[in-house]
């Protein structure tokens, strides 16, 4: 009988110390979910040219569904004489819902401060809100699309001539 006992002491144990060694039980990180990257914007016109630049890093909550922060840096060049150059930063939160393969479904909300002069008036507190939704064709690391913004008014936009901008990102 008390070999019986250590007998199943001994298979416990052994059982214990090898589970404990499953690598399918690691603890996950939360670093392996994050991602780096962002996007670019250029657009030229007869009577502009803009560069945006916005780096983001996103969380992966889901093999379907990132969400995460960015960082956005406008200059736009115009032909103007009162003011040729135009700076605007900011910043935006952006979510990203893939239903399908290459198909990939983005919502975000961007603030864009607006840093601009005209001759001797620095018009400083200026702020461009935007209320994008989108639909981007997604192949590995690289995804291209366009989006819209719902809140765009043409009256009152500096940045964009219309609510539609085309949008490429890269996350990696």
């Amino acid at each position: 009988m008390h070999k019986i006992k250590i007998l199943l002491l001994f298979i416990i144990f052994v059982n214990i110390n090898l589970f404990g060694q499953n690598s399918d039980l690691e603890q996950h990180r939360f670093i392996d979910d994050v991602r780096f990257g962002g996007g670019i914007n250029i657009g030229v016109g007869s009577s502009y040219s803009t560069f945006a630049i916005s780096p983001s890093v996103i969380y992966d909550f889901s093999n379907t569904f990132s969400a995460g922060l960015s960082f956005t840096y406008i200059y736009v060049k115009t032909k103007s004489i009162i003011n040729p150059t135009t700076n605007h930063y900011g910043g935006s939160v952006l979510a990203l819902y893939k239903p399908i393969k290459n198909l990939q479904l983005t919502t975000e909300f961007e603030q864009l401060k607006v840093n601009q002069k005209y001759s001797t008036i620095d018009v400083t507190d200026l702020k461009q809100n935007a209320l994008y939704i989108g639909a981007e064709y997604v192949t590995g690391n690289f995804s291209m699309g366009l989006r819209y913004d719902i809140l765009f008014d043409k009256t009152t936009n500096i940045i964009y001539s219309s609510a539609l901008t085309p949008v490429f990102r890269v996350y990696f």
